[in-house]
């Protein structure tokens, strides 16, 4: 898992990548938690996240948003870090111009930059949202959700109500075109700590639907 520095648009851009060694694989981008709080690309959920595309077979990247680790310039209100993240997906695609498709991942704060990202880049075929902060961000910009996804939240998540997370689902899933599932863990907190692999086993079972291969 090669240590990488790529240009991002206020300087240099720390991550770590991993290179699939099947030829033309999909893409998979990695977004953490919010850098003013602790977020990093070395999150437990995001390291996870990371793993889970890499053992499927992608070429996949986890990086620290700008003012985070060894990544240059400062925090930018979510702005600047959506700059980063396509960024980041420029870096891959540059890397890997034969690659048939992408997914974006994001947890919390970097669930609502991944759902951002989703909606400027339409190469982008499938979303895994973990806590998405439904009642800190506004994510009206969905309109329509380009892609389908799966959310997935904690039941005793003290962050961000369930009313909310339930809020955004059902708005998304009236939308025509697009199937967005949602899962909720019981015992998660926001940082679904002692519930891993819960999570894992919820995103496990939602790849394995949308990858399966289809019959002819």
């Amino acid at each position: 898992m090669p240590d990488v520095i790529f240009n991002g648009p206020e300087g240099r851009l720390e991550g770590r990548y991993h290179h699939s060694e099947e030829p033309n694989a999909p893409l998979a981008l990695v977004l953490h938690p919010h850098p003013q709080f602790g977020g990093t690309m070395n999150n437990k959920v995001v390291y996870h996240l990371f793993t889970n595309f890499k053992e499927r077979g992608f070429s996949v990247l986890r990086f620290n948003f700008r003012g985070v680790g060894r990544s240059q310039g400062d925090y930018d209100q979510g702005v600047g870090e959506l700059s980063d993240a396509a960024a980041a997906l420029d870096w891959m695609q540059t890397n890997n111009p034969n690659a048939p498709s992408v997914w974006v991942a994001g947890f919390s704060f970097g669930a609502w930059i991944a759902m951002q990202l989703l909606m400027r880049r339409p190469e982008i075929e499938g979303f895994i949202s973990a806590a998405p902060p439904a009642n800190m961000y506004d994510f009206s910009f969905l309109a329509p959700c380009p892609s389908s996804g799966v959310i997935i939240n904690g039941l005793r998540d003290a962050q961000v109500p369930h009313k909310d997370v339930l809020k955004l689902v059902e708005k998304l899933q009236a939308q025509k075109g697009i199937t967005i599932h949602h899962t909720e863990i019981s015992k998660a907190d926001h940082f679904f700590q002692e519930t891993i692999p819960d999570l894992m086993e919820a995103v496990d079972e939602y790849l394995d639907m949308r990858l399966a291969p289809t019959e002819e």
